[in-house]
């Protein structure tokens, strides 16, 4: 009777060891399934975060092109590619299949908050990607679902990502300021304290000029030793930062040789201790003929001795065009796209865009003086400089924005000057609900 007893004890045993090594068996098929999504969650997010990044920037570059959003399409799945067949990617590479464009889906928007859509709209500035399922082969997924477990669903991980401009404090500053309003500022409208979206504007006074800083002042700001310095901050190698309410100080003297030298590689011309693998010039380098000139009795700048006008970034004079920041535009977009002529083969973008201090000249003095920052401008530089004293002028336009190179704010902004491209909390439809695969 007793040998009954133990034998039916052994057997209540045997089954439960078999159920419990049954869950034990599905808790380590979880276990091991669920880190295999988490990996590729996190690789499949980082390869999403990388292409919308990749859309935003090159966006940034095509703006008003012919085939904007194409271009900006292309170069966000290029991106996405590329990371697939990455080392350590070979299960997302299989899944890409060499067919980005089928695997994930790129969309473009004039607001980070959306609606997003392809091809979007024609002011767009923000990129988003999304995957909604990339499917994932299962270790012991299926054995889990056919012991009860079948809420569990398919094997599969998505992800968005959504990447555009935000504003900062640029540290690659030209060596230059231009006098504004504190009392003209209204971004809804445009004005950006007495500047607009295509104003023709002096940079840097010459010789025999009327400076609007004081006399003995040509808008050179004092960044470190005198002309090198100034040479080298045209050219682009400074590293000066400045944020709105620091104070600056102005550098007496024309500086017309540093100017020229510095500022004209951006143009593909060098003179001095310059050279292009240090300062490559910009992407198009072309600029109208005959050059700009300053009437300075009239206070006016000129082409071919005829008033020049600005209507949304359009220059003319007598009713002749002249080319200008649109036209550098149209250009670099196509230089960006691929196929166009006229563009430097080792060009870079933006090259022509100067980074400006923006100052409150109330008050002005004559001589070295501090000057209370307002803000940044971006300025499109028209032309070369020539380097004779009378002659060492630059004239810009003033853009809305441009490349920045600091640390990127915290929310986008209606506001002017450098910009920053980074990635955004995604939102879904317009309707300011955050995504949860972002």
């Amino acid at each position: 009777m007793m040998n009954a007893n133990i034998r039916r004890q052994g057997g209540a045993v045997s089954v439960l060891m078999v159920i419990a090594l049954v869950a034990i068996s599905m808790m380590a098929a979880l276990a091991l399934d669920g880190g295999h999504m988490l990996l590729n969650k996190t690789r499949l997010q980082n390869a999403v975060d990388a292409a919308a990044l990749g859309g935003a920037k090159t966006l940034s570059q095509v703006s008003g092109g012919i085939n904007m959003a194409s271009t900006t399409r292309a170069a966000a799945l290029d991106t996405l590619n590329r990371n697939a067949n990455a080392a350590g990617n070979a299960e997302l590479a299989t899944a890409v299949a060499g067919n980005p464009g089928a695997f994930a889906v790129v969309e473009l928007s004039s607001s980070v908050y959306g609606p997003f859509s392809y091809p979007g709209p024609t002011d767009a500035k923000y990129v988003r990607v999304s995957v909604t399922s990339y499917q994932l082969s299962g270790f012991f997924w299926s054995f889990v679902q056919t012991m009860g477990s079948a809420g569990l669903g398919n094997k599969r991980v998505a992800a968005i990502a959504t990447a555009g401009p935000s504003p900062t404090s640029p540290c690659d500053l030209a060596p230059l300021m231009v006098c504004g309003d504190p009392t003209q500022y209204n971004p809804a409208a445009g004005n950006f304290w007495g500047y607009q979206f295509g104003d023709l504007e002096v940079l840097k006074t010459a010789a025999g000029n009327t400076s609007p800083i004081g006399p003995g002042n040509f808008q050179l700001l004092d960044f470190g030793s005198g002309g090198s310095a100034v040479r080298e901050d045209l050219a682009g190698g400074g590293s000066v930062c400045r944020s709105v309410g620091d104070n600056v100080q102005t550098a007496p003297g024309n500086k017309a040789g540093p100017t020229s030298q510095g500022l004209n590689t951006r143009f593909g011309v060098y003179n001095g201790p310059v050279s292009a693998s240090d300062y490559p010039p910009d992407l198009v380098t072309s600029s109208g003929t005959p050059a700009i000139t300053y009437n300075d009795s009239l206070s006016q700048a000129q082409y071919k001795g005829q008033a020049i006008t600005s209507s949304n970034g359009d220059l003319s004079a007598g009713g002749e065009a002249i080319q200008d920041y649109n036209d550098w535009r149209t250009q670099v977009a196509a230089c960006v796209a691929g196929g166009a002529s006229g563009c430097e083969s080792n060009g870079v973008f933006e090259r022509r865009m100067l980074k400006i201090v923006i100052g409150d000249c109330a008050g002005k003095l004559s001589g070295s003086t501090s000057i209370p920052v307002l803000g940044f401008g971006c300025y499109f530089v028209l032309q070369p400089v020539n380097g004779g004293g009378s002659e060492s002028i630059i004239f810009g336009q003033f853009v809305q924005e441009c490349e920045g190179d600091n640390v990127p704010g915290p929310t986008p902004s209606t506001d002017s000057g450098p910009q920053i491209i980074q990635l955004y909390k995604t939102y879904l439809n317009g309707s300011g609900t955050p995504s949860t695969d972002s």
